[in-house]
């Protein structure tokens, strides 16, 4: 294996938008389950929203996103300059 194909794989490991995206899945799931189990207590403080259920999809939205821009606009390895 040649090192620029070493480089152009290794630098994907050190992405930080899958990191934020995995971080936002976990988190936005969590507030979807909470929110699902909201009791009439929880409701009538938040004036009859599920915030907690509006918030958690919204991040798994945002999550969803960061991933694909993720994928779709992969990073690439800074180039060697030539010292011709």
């Amino acid at each position: 294996m040649a090192d620029n194909e070493k480089r152009s794989g290794a630098h994907r490991l050190f992405d930080l938008r899958l990191l934020i995206s995995a971080l936002f899945a976990v988190y936005g799931v969590i507030l979807t389950i909470v929110g699902l189990l909201d009791g009439a207590g929880e409701l009538a403080r938040a004036q009859g929203i599920r915030i907690n259920l509006w918030l958690g999809l919204a991040m798994l939205v945002f999550a969803g996103l960061v991933f694909l821009w993720a994928r779709l606009r992969p990073l690439k390895a800074p180039e060697k300059p030539n010292d011709g």
